[in-house]
Order: C-alpha cells, then structure tokens, then sequence
C-alpha cells in the first residue's frame, strides 16, 4: 500500500490533538475531525490544519471515507462510536478505556474479529524507554527468574479540579481506568501477558467536585478550579468512582517457574513522600525504575548486591520518536506499528482490543470488591 493512509479523529480535547500528531508523524493523513461542540472543533481543526470538522460523527464517516479512525474522547463515549466505525469498514485506534464496562468492551472486541477490523489499544506507556530497557534486562536473565513486581504511585491531585467525566463511571473516569490500565500494560510487557488471577480494593475518597463550565481540555482543567470554594452560587458534582486502588495479581512467565506476584497500590489523592516507582524482583537481583510509569533513571541490583544506576542503551534511545511528552512519545510508538501492520509492513506485535476488553473485564471484577472475608467473628 503506497498511498497514505486516511485518518478521522474523534475528540478535539488533549488525546484527539496527540493522536492527530502522531499519524502524521508516521506518515498518515489526517482528514477530519468530529467534536461535540461545533466552536470548538472548528477552532481545533483550524489550530492543527484539519480541513474537514463536524459535530455528526456517522456523517463524517461517509464524507471522509477514513482507512483509520482514532478516539481520543471519554471511554464512556466509546462504544457507539466504535460500533459505528467498525461496520463502516475502518481500523480503530482507541484511547484508553476502551469502554466504561467488561461486556461493552468484549462486544467491540468481538465485532471487530468478526468484520476483519485491525484495532489498537493505547495503554501505550509499555513503550517507556526504561521499560524496554527492563524487559531486555528481564529476558537476558539479569535478575534470574522474575518473582514479584511492585508498582506504587501516588498523585496528588487537586480535590477541586471541576467535575467532569474522570468523576463518572459511566462516562469511563476513574483511577483503574486511566492509571491502572497502563500499569498492567507495563509490567506485562515485561513479565508475560498471561494473567493468572486478580484481586482488589477501591475507594472513592472524593466524594464531590465543583460544577465549572468551558472545561475542554483534560489537560487544563486545573485551570478551571474556582478561586472561591465557598461561594454559595457554586454547584458540585457528585463522584461515583475510585480514586484509590490496591490491586494484587499473579502472572504466568516464560522466564520462571512459578507465578509472579504483582502489587499495584495507587493513590490519586495522596502525596508522596519518596518517588513513585516500579521494580521487578527476581531470584538474582532486582530492577528499580523510578516515577509511576517507569519515567526513569533505571537501576540494577545485581549479584554485587549493590544498587548501580544503569544508561538507556543507544539501540532503544535510537528508536524513540523525537517527540516532547511521554504520552504524546508513546502514542506515536503505538501508531507506527498499527499503520505498519495496516500497509503490510514488517511490524512489532502491540496491544489490540483483545487486551483492551479483558482490562475492561479485570476493572469490573476489581471494582466488585469480592474477595475480601469478613472476620468480626474472630474477635
């Protein structure tokens, strides 16, 4: 296939406009963009030169006739949209959360099979650097045989940033959604992709948030936190979703015998006191990759039994897209090798709306809080 590849975006907030710039950074044409709100989707199609931009995403479909289309929206708005793409024929690059629930998910997934769509699935940050440095490492017997990951991260975030769709299960917000899912796509890169078993816990230990109109860009909103949160005129919003997850797991590796045990503790709301951090045990030593989703630098416990700070090797730093932003950076990763498998290219495997559905599926099973024994009868 010669000629570049048509691309509809869907979203015009913070993911719509990176998605925009990763195709055409591989390459592809972008050729329209769809939006909720007519202004602002004609104000984004004119800032990244989009020439066509419409309101009615079914009609941008047959006017644009795209070979890709990408969402960049919400995960609750995902599924009619994806449905819609898909019996249209076109190849779907989908944001995280791929839906707002398992089943949904599971449907397009199967949808997808079903009409011979190719799709993708952006729990993109597995191609951090000093992940593929860690999975190299893991897979050369570094550490002996994997044992146990451990991923702690807490956040911080602001309490008031105006209510939205991060703060609605049903519109696809919460932490499993959008931290946990790049978690899990991290330490399976590098441990397997098998997982064996799950559980959790969750807390919402928001509650509310203030009501702030002209709130586009998930990336500003910190900008829309009112200056007087005791105004009586103020409206909130009520949350219904995690901002706290503990989840454990165990998965199957090619590397070790046993399973791997796996922590992932999350704190949106509470402040750190060390980094965040990543480390991968093993039987022989250790890998330690500072901040939440493995920004760097990486260090090696080794049979020295010291910790050394280990350089990124050229190979992997050469084949980073030249691009400011880890998540802008990854996206592209993730683009270059769905167009490639597209066009018919030589291409490195990626995440598809297999993995998409089943993270899906694992949040509904965490978020059911089932495993846990009640045990007043002991005391």
């Amino acid at each position: 296939m010669d000629r570049k590849l048509k691309v509809l975006v869907s979203g015009t907030g913070f993911a719509g406009q990176g998605h925009t710039d990763a195709f055409r950074a591989v390459g592809a044409e972008v050729v329209g963009i769809v939006g909720r709100t007519a202004s602002v989707v004609n104000e984004v199609a004119n800032k990244k030169a989009i020439p066509y931009s419409s309101t009615d995403w079914q009609q941008a479909l047959k006017d644009c006739q795209p070979d890709i289309v990408s969402i960049g929206t919400p995960g609750g708005a995902h599924y009619e949209t994806i449905t819609q793409a898909i019996e249209f024929g076109c190849h779907v690059f989908c944001d995280k959360p791929l839906t707002d629930s398992g089943g949904s998910a599971l449907e397009l997934y199967e949808l997808a099979k079903q009409k011979n769509i190719k799709t993708a699935f952006a729990s993109s940050f597995r191609y951090m650097p000093c992940i593929i440095h860690a999975k190299q490492l893991v897979a050369n017997g570094a550490i002996g045989e994997p044992v146990e990951v451990e991923c702690i991260s807490h956040f911080n975030l602001e309490r008031d940033i105006p209510f939205g769709w991060s703060h609605r299960k049903e519109d696809g917000g919460g932490r499993l959604n959008n931290n946990f899912t790049h978690k899990l796509s991290i330490v399976t890169s590098v441990i397997g992709e098998k997982i064996l078993s799950i559980s959790g816990e969750v807390r919402d230990d928001l509650g509310k948030a203030p009501i702030v109109k002209g709130v586009h860009n998930f990336k500003t909103r910190r900008d829309f936190i009112p200056k007087d949160l005791n105004d009586p005129s103020l409206k909130w919003g009520e949350s219904n979703v995690e901002w706290t997850y503990t989840v454990l797991a165990q998965l199957e590796s090619q590397m070790a015998t046993k399973p791997v045990s796996v922590l992932f503790k999350h704190g949106g709301l509470n402040p750190r006191f060390n980094e965040d951090h990543i480390v991968f045990y093993g039987t022989k030593g250790a890998i330690y990759i500072k901040g939440h989703y493995g920004s760097g630098p990486l260090y090696l416990w080794d049979e020295n039994k010291t910790w050394q700070e280990l350089s990124l090797p050229h190979d992997i730093a050469d084949d980073q897209p030249n691009v400011d932003g880890d998540t802008e950076r990854n996206w592209q990763c993730l683009a270059r090798e769905f167009v490639k498998d597209i066009k018919g290219e030589s291409f490195s495997s990626y995440q598809t709306f297999k993995e998409g559905s089943l993270y899906q599926q694992l949040i509904d099973i965490i978020r059911k809080n089932g495993n846990s024994t009640d045990v007043l009868h002991l005391q």
